[in-house]
């Protein structure tokens, strides 16, 4: 896929061969023009018309998809977003499920096989022990029992679930699925949360795969070891939450700022309203039938992860008794649960099974050994509750309704940050917090023979850390400690348990605190502006030291001559991230050099990289990452002096789940910078690099810019465009936009949406 024609690749000055802007504002006005109606009609994918049901579908199941598909209207915006209409909720969420399979069903099933343990069908061998850490905690025959015994009303918005996505298989049998062809309403269940990476994923891959690291297979003749998976890639590192209190505000009225950094195309922007009062915008998590992140005509909500500590690693002493292995347990011992956990993986073209013995005591599952202890986890899963909460929550009218769906406290990896039209801003940092003895440091395996250490029910809400309209106007939360979430009137460290966080503070934090110190009379373009504020706060600390160390060196020092240059560009550099900044370059270079280097000292010493640079580093250190850098600028680009947006760059070629980046294919360039950084508008990679160019894989995802009165008013951006499909003009058709933090207004009034609708229709029409 070319990301820009031909004939546009210049266009207003921008020159995709050394990724400066010139005139960039006037480019992207003409560039990123709304494209003609025609064009918009979004295409299936694969191109084909929907058809016939297949011969799969019974003339029951047939005729009732198309009674659902009757009751909901679906309208694509200029953009391609859906807005999806039905007579009643459940009539939402089929119209809602069937959009997002048009626009990336591939998302969606990837979302589930992960979430089922059933990812090596599709992908073999690699994904074995992600299938097994998820099986481990998530046991599909215990999900069918929980959803034939959840609520009437949940159980008939998970049959719409499954309905809405078999019909869309049904009218599309080009669509090819790679494991599921068909949806069962219980599979809702292994997935009711939203956020990226989930409890279970905190489990390490490798350490599982060393404790498991044999399985029985079928058939015998194959050889009976499994490879050892290599570790994951961290999770994108960064969210920020802002509300702003109606004093603060030009309008009088209350502003949220909702800026998810996750894996880009994680989510897609759709609105879902009914006659039965839901009316909610905003980024739902591929596959689930709930607005994560986003508002209604209310309120609105903004998740931040790292809350409160919900997950625990208990060490247990194990015993070989006469009657099996056992394990201590206060002055006793107990039985160690044995079990077996079967899996497909997909070999050549067809499926082996993989055979685990796995074991468990009442503390959870047993995922590896340590210090001669096994290590058991201990979460939360309520699943049909978890899903009520998700759900219930994009229905609430006021801050009193919405703390009410806070009071089923099955959110075990969130901070929210809330706004609303009646002029509440609050905040909850974490959701589900276990009561605990705080002798103990649960930041590490604990005694898992210590009845002491055992959880003593959730705190109360009342009893975890929250904010409700703060004298200061403002709240933010940068996935950082809650002790600075509202300047002076931030909560007090000392009236809480250290359990309560899990994370100090952050240079994005620092950021956000810096700007909303002194925010006045903001308006949605201010708060945008204020949440793309390009300065980088951690080198306001890392680069002094660095100019001191290099001030000391004796004149003799063949350093002093080699480094003149690259020191002169920091000295001068105002930390502030762009296009056309070499010193943004060499300094992030600096930067990554120094992670590279230290990041095993730093997780040894239980800090994060930036802690670590800040307090440990040497003057020698930090000049030598700073050669590091240097050559590695001129290996890559021929000199040290590049400007930030001809390294930094934003590219989509393709539907995959993980994007391929190709130096020789056209990109964009981008002047945000990582997270980690201080950056607000994050725009992030993954590491190691592989190619010679710095592609963007990650940060700002769907981000937004609400206002709460009368009517509601909105601002958003996708990253790239709604649609996976290469072929459809969504694909990119916001690649311009976002690369200059250029907003979009949201269409969310039934009025506005019909003005601007490029295409209305039923599910299953053509």
């Amino acid at each position: 896929m070319i990301l820009l024609r031909r004939d546009q690749r210049s266009q207003g000055g921008l020159d995709i061969r050394t990724g400066r802007f010139i005139g960039c504002i006037a480019a992207l006005l003409a560039a990123s023009a709304l494209p003609a109606a025609s064009a918009l009609r979004a295409a299936p994918r694969d191109g084909a018309a929907p058809g016939a049901m297949p011969p799969a579908s019974t003339s029951g199941e047939a005729a009732a998809w198309r009674r659902e598909a009757a009751a909901v209207t679906i309208v694509r915006d200029p953009w391609g977003i859906a807005h999806v209409h039905g007579r009643s909720d459940a009539d939402a969420v089929f119209g809602a499920m069937y959009a997002q399979a048009e626009d990336d069903f591939h998302r969606i099933e990837h979302n589930y096989l992960l979430a089922l343990g059933r990812l090596a069908e599709a992908e073999g061998e690699s994904a074995t022990y992600s299938d097994l850490r998820q099986r481990l905690f998530i046991d599909p025959e215990d999900l069918k029992r929980q959803y034939r015994g959840s609520p009437a009303w949940l159980k008939a918005l998970m049959n719409a679930w499954a309905d809405g996505l078999n019909f869309y298989l049904a009218v599309h049998p080009q669509v090819k699925p790679a494991v599921i062809t068909h949806f069962e309403p219980w599979m809702a269940l292994s997935f009711t949360e939203g956020s990226i990476g989930g409890d279970i994923g905190s489990v390490d891959l490798p350490s599982l795969a060393r404790f498991y690291p044999t399985s029985e297979r079928a058939p015998a003749s194959e050889p009976a070891s499994v490879p050892e998976p290599a570790p994951e890639p961290s999770a994108p590192g960064g969210s920020n939450g802002f509300a702003i209190a109606p004093a603060l505000s030009a309008s009088g009225h209350a502003l949220l700022w909702i800026n998810p950094h996750t894996s880009f195309y994680f989510r897609s922007e759709l609105q879902m309203s009914s006659d039965e009062g839901l009316d909610a915008y905003g980024a739902a998590t591929w596959g689930q039938f709930f607005i994560y992140q986003g508002f209604n005509a209310h309120n609105g909500w903004m998740h931040t992860s790292y809350g409160g500590d919900a997950i625990d690693e208990y060490a247990e002493s194990m015993v070989d008794s006469p009657r099996g292995r056992a394990y201590r347990y206060g002055r006793g011992l107990r039985p160690v649960t044995v079990g077996r956990i079967q899996l497909s993986v997909k070999s050549g073209n067809a499926l082996v099974m993989r055979t685990f013995t796995v074991y468990r005591t009442h503390h959870g599952p047993i995922v590896r050994a340590q210090d001669g202890k096994w290590i058991a986890v201990k979460i939360f899963l309520d699943p049909v509750r978890a899903l009520e909460q998700s759900y219930l929550r994009t229905k609430t009218t006021d801050y009193a309704s919405f703390r009410k769906t806070q009071d089923m406290r099955t959110d075990t990896s969130n901070n929210t940050v809330y706004a609303d039209a009646d002029g509440t801003i609050a905040y909850f940092h974490g959701n589900f917090i276990p009561k605990r003895d705080a002798r103990f440091d649960f930041t590490h395996p604990v005694d898992g023979s210590n009845p002491a250490t055992e959880w003593h029910g959730p705190h109360a809400l009342d009893e975890t850390i929250m904010l409700l309209n703060p004298s200061n106007g403002w709240i933010q939360n940068t996935n950082d400690w809650p002790f600075s979430a509202a300047g002076s009137q931030s909560p007090r460290r000392e009236d809480y348990p250290a359990y309560m966080w899990t994370r100090g503070e952050t240079p994005r934090g620092i950021h956000a605190v810096e700007l909303l110190e002194h925010a006045h009379g903001l308006t949605l373009d201010s708060l945008i502006a204020l949440g793309y504020d390009p300065h980088l706060t951690a080198f306001d600390a890392l680069i002094p030291p660095l100019l001191r160390a290099y001030d000391r060196l004796s004149g003799a020092d063949p350093r002093h001559t080699a480094l003149a240059g690259p020191i002169a560009a920091l000295r001068a550099w105002n930390r502030r991230t762009s296009a056309d900044s070499a010193a943004t370059a060499l300094a992030i270079f600096w930067g990554q050099a120094l992670i590279d280097e230290k990041r095993a000292l730093a997780r040894a010493a239980n800090e994060t990289p930036y802690d670590y640079l800040l307090a440990r580093l040497t003057d020698d250190e930090r000049l030598v990452a700073l050669g590091a850098a240097v050559a590695q600028l001129e290996h890559d680009f021929g000199r040290w002096r590049v400007p930030w947006g001809e390294i930094n760059r934003f590219q989509r070629l393709t539907d995959d789940i993980v994007q391929p980046f190709d130096d020789r294919q056209p990109s964009l360039p981008v002047g945000f910078a990582p997270g980690q950084w201080g950056a607000l508008a994050s725009f992030d990679s993954t590491q190691p690099r592989t190619t010679r160019h710095i592609f963007g894989s990650k940060g700002n995802s769907f981000v937004a810019a609400v206002e709460f009165g009368p009517t509601v008013r909105a601002k958003a951006l996708l990253t790239g465009g709604e649609s996976g499909d290469p072929a459809s003009p969504h694909f990119a058709d916001q690649a311009l936009m976002y690369c200059a933090g250029r907003f979009r207004d949201v269409l969310f009034a039934p009025a506005d949406v019909a003005a601007s609708a490029r295409r209305r229709y039923h599910p299953g029409e053509p």
